[in-house]
């Protein structure tokens, strides 16, 4: 099934934030070496050269490396995996309220929000 992209943005970012989310949400777990490069671009329906450079930048950023003749595998750097699932969260955090302010809401009656549909009100 191919993933889900948007071409108002570049491909290559949004296959690095759909293979991080992947990695955070534990579909990669530390360690786990990664499908190729070319079975990566099949499933996403995408250049292989598209799906290399997404995968050269996230082995710039530490999240993923490579061993010679084995493949590319992911970091088993816990302490870097929490670091960007917060750092994700907190985006997404700010995005919502972001949103929320759009809407017109305070961000008190956003808490207030937040706390019902908690309490599984609605």
């Amino acid at each position: 099934m191919p993933w889900d992209l948007d071409n108002g943005r570049p491909i290559y970012l949004q296959l690095m934030e759909k293979i991080q989310q992947d990695i955070i949400s534990g579909i990669y777990k530390p360690g786990d070496k990664l499908p190729s490069v070319r079975d990566l671009a099949l499933d996403a329906a995408v250049n292989p050269n598209t799906m290399q450079k997404a995968l050269s930048e996230l082995e710039r950023s530490g999240l993923v490396y490579s061993q010679r003749t084995s493949g590319r595998f992911i970091t088993e750097d816990e302490r870097m995996l929490k670091q960007m699932k917060t750092e994700l969260a907190s985006e997404h955090i700010r995005e919502f309220f972001e949103k929320m302010k759009q809407l017109g809401f305070q961000e008190d009656e956003t808490l207030l929000l937040i706390q019902d549909a908690l309490k599984g009100e609605h």
